[in-house]
């Protein structure tokens, strides 16, 4: 069996192992981190040595922190991502290259019907009729986006709403609430096959998928990490936040995952502040005084233009992983369609929490 997984922030960890009579057998620990001394690799790869394969990735941890010499040095690495590696081998995880993957970017489209592509491409990768998928948005007009379970009244100033023309639309994924503007945002996608974060938790599956995203920051100069749960931070401030969506696959089978992002762009503090209500109890974990210094914008961190940004991630992906482009079909468009009218543009399903 082989599992990889990158560390979030670190290197790659590639574990190669056997299971005989329910428990690990030639356990082979490798990647591009470093470690000290060179006798600690048989350390690690001797703690695992018949663990039972029913261990989680925390106890698998605790047995490689225990093995390593007090002198042991590990940059890049984590006992706790060798734990994860090794339960992506038992799950028999894939990875990103094993997969073709999709680009759709396509001209302005509503809030709501962004809410159903969402659903409608999620629901087509976890059947096998598409494949995973990079959906790059385009807005038409300014929205609040509300999680799941937000309570509408708690979130949404109405007088702000009317004042800015904005539109209010719930997502199927959890969450808190961002404010959007055409130009002001940058907001994506990825709907793929549950197998891809297969031996993660669900928190260790955020980081995974948003690693790529990292990697792109950074060649455009941009230091950025993942922070705990759902956030992409700088030393300038939060960037952006992510949730994300299960979805079971036909008959109850493996399924889809769908992670999307939005990320700052030029975001218009003052508006949003008139049109989110945000308290201070949700800006006390954050450090800081006002929401404005919570939104830092990509434009001031790269000196480059929204559609730049946008072709520089598009770019990144691509060389990472491959990409070629796509688009909606006529059959997606018009399910989408049928969930705008039916689901996501009701007063039932957007004051579902009123």
């Amino acid at each position: 069996m082989h599992g990889e997984y990158k560390v979030p922030g670190g290197k790659l960890v590639v574990v190669d192992l056997e299971v005989e009579d329910g428990v690990l057998r030639e356990v082979r620990v490798a990647g591009d981190f470093f470690l000290e001394p060179d006798e600690a690799i048989l350390a690690i790869d001797g703690a695992l040595e018949g663990a039972p394969a029913s261990t989680d990735a925390a106890g698998l941890a605790a047995r490689i922190t225990a093995a390593l010499p007090e002198s042991a040095v590990m940059l890049g690495l984590t006992a706790e991502g060798v734990g994860i590696a090794v339960r992506r081998a038992l799950a028999h995880a894939t990875e990103w290259s094993d997969y073709d993957w999709q680009l759709i970017h396509e001209p302005p489209q509503s809030p709501a019907l962004h809410m159903a592509l969402d659903e409608v491409i999620t629901t087509e990768v976890a059947a096998g009729r598409r494949p995973p998928t990079l959906r790059v948005w385009e807005w038409d007009s300014p929205a609040v986006i509300i999680g799941s379970f937000q309570s509408l009244r708690n979130e949404v100033d109405p007088g702000g709403v009317e004042r800015h023309g904005v539109t209010v639309v719930r997502r199927v994924s959890g969450g808190g609430a961002m404010f959007v503007e055409p130009g002001n945002t940058i907001t994506y996608s990825l709907s793929v096959p549950e197998a891809l974060v297969s031996g993660l938790s669900f928190a260790d599956s955020y980081a995974y998928l948003d690693d790529w995203v990292l990697g792109a920051l950074g060649d455009m100069g941009i230091r950025a990490w993942y922070q705990p749960l759902n956030d992409i931070a700088t030393e300038a401030g939060k960037i952006a936040g992510a949730a994300q969506k299960r979805m079971v696959g036909p008959d109850g089978g493996p399924g889809a995952v769908l992670h999307h992002v939005t990320m700052s762009y030029d975001i218009d503090a003052d508006k949003m502040l008139d049109v989110l209500r945000i308290g201070k109890e949700k800006l006390s974990d954050k450090g800081t005084q006002s929401a404005k210094k919570r939104v830092d914008p990509l434009r001031r961190q790269t000196g480059l233009a929204r559609e730049q940004v946008i072709e520089n991630m598009i770019a990144s992906f691509r060389n990472r992983y491959g990409l070629t482009g796509g688009e909606v079909t006529a059959e997606e468009m018009a399910r989408a369609e049928t969930l705008v009218r039916t689901k996501f543009a009701t007063d039932e399903w957007i004051a579902r929490v009123p």
